[in-house]
């Protein structure tokens, strides 16, 4: 008789700009393992089969989903994992239970499983997206003009 495969019902990603940290926990909150994984798709690639090695899962809990974990959730979306974005913890809890990227990554997880994260991932796409490409563009231009009309005046 083989022992059942445990259900990861939650990774819990703390992204940064160099490294991500990376933790599962089980269908009951127990903390199973975490790694660091390098921000780049050979990091993406091998914290994936990190995951799924730890059994079935369910869903990712990430901070950061529209900054430096916007390209990772991508990634995982598109690898048919299901990404909820996770606020950040309050000042109260980071004080209570301290701040580390481990701690993070596990709250991140814990969120999810709880149900206090349910947040829809940024997709960097639609009307959005067009918005803050052309608010790009427009500020782009006014710094352009105001530095053209300053050296005019000089």
């Amino acid at each position: 008789m083989t022992a059942p495969e445990i259900a990861v019902i939650g990774g819990g990603i703390d992204t940064h700009t160099d490294v991500h940290q990376a933790a599962v926990i089980d269908s009951v909150g127990r903390h199973l393992d975490t790694q660091p994984f390098e921000t780049n798709s050979a990091g993406y690639e091998q914290l994936l089969a990190w995951l799924r090695a730890q059994g079935e899962v369910i869903a990712v809990g990430m901070e950061g989903t529209g900054a430096y974990g916007a390209e990772l959730a991508r990634f995982l979306t598109a690898s048919g994992i299901t990404v909820v974005e996770v606020d950040r913890p309050d000042r109260k809890a980071r004080r209570a239970h301290g701040k580390s990227d481990l701690i993070d990554a596990y709250a991140a997880a814990t969120a999810v499983l709880s149900g206090r994260a349910s947040g829809t991932p940024k997709s960097r796409d639609g009307i959005v997206e067009a918005i803050r490409a052309l608010r790009v563009v427009r500020k782009s231009a006014v710094k352009a003009r105001t530095q053209t009309s300053t050296r005019s005046a000089l």
